[in-house]
C-alpha cells in the first residue's frame, strides 16, 4: 500500500496531537484514542495500537535534545559535584520508574482489553481535571519545600513514581498524574514538571520497545514511513510544547488544564450519548 497524501496528512495530525498532549497534563493517549476515531489510518489494528505508543519516541527525543547537557553525567563541562548530581538524578528517575514498570508489565494486556475505550477516557479526563482544580486550591497557601530538582529526595521521587501508576488507565495523563503527585508532596510546579519530563524517558522507551517486540519486527516500507513521519512531527511539536509549558508554569497554575479536561470529557460523554461508543464498534 502506497501512502496517499490524505493518509500522510492524517499521520502528521496524529504527530501534532501527540507532541502537544504528551507534555501538557491533558492525556496524550486519551486524545490519540479519540482523534483516531475520526481520522482512522488505513492500517491494521495491530499496527495502529503499536503506532499510538511508538510515536511517543519522537516526543521523548525532544526531552533528550532539550536537556542533553543536564542529563549527561559524563559532560566535560560539568564539575565533579554536578556529575554526581546528574548520576543521582538518574537513580531517582530509575527508582520512580519501578512501580509503573512492574504493574504495567503485569496488567498491560488487561488494561488494553478493558480500558482503551472512549467512556473510560471521558471519565478520567473529568475526574483528574477536577483533581487539578482541587490540588491548586489546596496548594494555594502552601509554600513548596522542593524548589530545585537537585533537592528532590528519593522518597518523593518514589512517591511520584507511584502516582505514575495511575496513568496506566487511558485518559489519566502520565504527566498530569506525576505533576499532581509532585505538587501534593512539596515540589514546586516547575520541579514537578521537569522531573515528569525526565521520568518519561525510560518509561516510554520501555513501552515503545515492548509494543514493537509484540507487533514483530516485520514492517512494510509504508509502515516505516508512517512511523518516521509520526515521530518526526511529534519531536518538533514536543519541543514547542515543552518550552511553552515551562514558561507558562513560572507565572500560572494548572487550573486551565483542569477546566479543559472537564469540558472535553463532558463533550465526549455527550457525543457517546448521541451516537454510542465508537471504540466498541
Amino acid at each position: 500500500m502506497d501512502l496517499s497524501l490524505a493518509e500522510l496528512l492524517k499521520v502528521i495530525l496524529l504527530g501534532v496531537v501527540e507532541g502537544l498532549t504528551e507534555w501538557l497534563p491533558v492525556s496524550s493517549t486519551g486524545h490519540m484514542i479519540l482523534v483516531d476515531e475520526f481520522i482512522r489510518l488505513d492500517v491494521s489494528k495491530g499496527f495502529m495500537d503499536m503506532f499510538l505508543v511508538v510515536i511517543q519516541l519522537g516526543a521523548i527525543l525532544a526531552v533528550v535534545a532539550l536537556n542533553f547537557e543536564k542529563l549527561n553525567p559524563f559532560s566535560s563541562w560539568k564539575t565533579k559535584r554536578e556529575k554526581k548530581d546528574t548520576v543521582q538524578l538518574w537513580m531517582k528517575v530509575i527508582l520512580a520508574c519501578i512501580p509503573a514498570a512492574v504493574i504495567g508489565l503485569m496488567f498491560n494486556d488487561y488494561m488494553e482489553e478493558h480500558f482503551m475505550t472512549a467512556p473510560v477516557v471521558a471519565s478520567t479526563l473529568i475526574f483528574y481535571g477536577a483533581m487539578f482544580i482541587w490540588v491548586e486550591n489546596y496548594n494555594k497557601n502552601r509554600r513548596p519545600s522542593i524548589t530545585d530538582l537537585a533537592k528532590l529526595d528519593y522518597r518523593t521521587a518514589f512517591i511520584i513514581g507511584m502516582f505514575q501508576v495511575l496513568s496506566l488507565v487511558p485518559g489519566t495523563s502520565r504527566s498530569g498524574a506525576t505533576i499532581l503527585g509532585g505538587i501534593l508532596f512539596g515540589a514546586s510546579r516547575y520541579v514537578a514538571a521537569e522531573f515528569t519530563f525526565f521520568l518519561a524517558i525510560p518509561v516510554m522507551f520501555g513501552a515503545s520497545l515492548l509494543k514493537m517486540v509484540k507487533f514483530g519486527l516485520h514492517y512494510t516500507g509504508t509502515e516505516l514511513l508512517i512511523l518516521a513521519v509520526g515521530m518526526v512531527t511529534a519531536f518538533i511539536v514536543s519541543i514547542l510544547s515543552i518550552k511553552f509549558l515551562l514558561q507558562y508554569i513560572k507565572k500560572n497554575d494548572f487550573k486551565p488544564f483542569g477546566w479543559y479536561r472537564i469540558a472535553l470529557g463532558i463533550i465526549v460523554l455527550g457525543y457517546l450519548f448521541l451516537i454510542g461508543d465508537p471504540t466498541l464498534q
